[in-house]
């Protein structure tokens, strides 16, 4: 196990709001993009000596290559977060307690222990944080109204204030409420695992579909099963235990120059083809020509068919909706223009939900 901790000065603020400030830290070897978790570490001005996380910076991580300030040496003491008795990030130092829906303190304590199941609720499973926009997309525009609730797992970054996808999917109103289940914080709704967390969301949201998918990042290491995005296969087992529909987005690239990632990707064959134990629906895009063959050759190829239904939906219209919205959307650097099929995909497992839908004035 390796940290590792520089002490700098910030020498300028690029952006602050109650959650997050970006600032330039001075350090003795170089200056620093770092980000600021105001409710973990406190606020941070411009002078203050901070003491950095340059551990992703200095293994170039890509997009978790980021310095983080672990604490401000000039104002030490945090009381930000308060109220609750869960503690999140539990037995490091950086350990604090939230208040969790499923708690005794909690008004919906006697409520979710009466649970039964989901009722059929549809929920949309992804691996990749950067499916979510097109996903909801998909869902608002066959059902405008819909109550969609945002599920992040701590599978990936576990403050969801880290997203700016969920900032602009709630300012305009897109996702009714957040909920972050075990070691992720700061939605809503606080849930201590991802079942409790779908319950919180039929019984506490009054969800019309819920959409899982981990926080930006994942970790893959090109072996079978070492990829935390497996947890799909985890949720989808969650969701078909307690009652509920779910829809697997396929993780479908075609300008990923790794092989395992050509076409269906590898951790979409072993997420729904190894480890689910239920049967789930796989929602694609329609696509034309060698690129429709290939998927479908892999599907056939991989067993998918005898595990789950496969739909295909027309979602090219996702592909100009991404393009006016202000965070952008990229998968692993590349943008829309580059991998349409990906985002397409992500739009037709919501469009599919919202079909699942059991009422006529959505």
């Amino acid at each position: 196990m390796n940290i590792r901790l520089k002490k700098g000065n910030i020498i300028s603020i690029l952006s602050t709001d109650k959650d997050i400030t970006i600032a330039n830290v001075k350090l003795a070897d170089r200056e620093l993009r770092v980000i600021n978790h105001n409710l973990l570490t406190g606020p941070i001005s411009l002078g203050d000596e901070v003491l950095v996380n340059t551990t992703a910076v200095e293994l170039e991580l890509g997009s978790g290559g980021e310095g983080f300030v672990a604490i401000n040496l000039d104002h030490p003491e945090v009381a930000t977060y308060g109220g609750g008795h869960i503690m999140k990030l539990r037995y490091t130092p950086a350990q604090f307690c939230v208040a969790s829906i499923e708690e005794q303190g909690s008004d919906f304590h006697e409520g979710l222990k009466g649970f039964k199941d989901l009722g059929g609720l549809p929920v949309v499973i992804g691996e990749l944080h950067s499916q979510l926009y097109a996903c909801i997309i998909g869902i608002k525009s066959k059902s405008p109204n819909a109550k969609i609730i945002y599920m992040m797992t701590d599978g990936a970054a576990l403050p969801i204030a880290h997203s700016r996808t969920v900032k602009e999917l709630k300012r305009r109103d897109l996702i009714s409420e957040t909920i972050t289940t075990g070691h992720a914080f700061g939605g809503d709704i606080e849930a201590v695992n991802i079942y409790s967390g779908l319950q919180a969301a039929k019984v506490v949201s009054k969800a019309d579909i819920v959409v899982a998918i981990m926080g930006p990042g994942i970790v893959g290491t090109g072996t079978t099963l070492g990829f935390s995005g497996i947890e799909q296969a985890q949720i989808v087992n969650a969701v078909i235990s307690l009652g509920g529909r779910a829809i697997a987005i396929p993780r479908i690239s075609f300008k990923d120059k790794r092989e395992r990632h050509y076409g269906l990707s590898h951790h979409t064959l072993t997420s729904l083809g190894m480890a689910t134990l239920g049967r789930a629906t796989i929602a694609f895009p329609n696509l034309k020509g060698d690129l429709s063959k290939t998927l479908m050759d892999q599907v056939e190829s991989s067993g998918l068919l005898d595990k789950h239904d496969v739909e295909k939906f027309d979602a090219t219209f996702i592909i100009d909706e991404l393009k006016g919205i202000e965070s952008g959307a990229t998968t692993m650097g590349r943008g829309i223009d580059e991998e349409p099929e990906f985002f397409m995909a992500a739009g037709s497992a919501g469009i599919c939900a919202a079909g699942m839908l059991e009422f006529d004035d959505r």
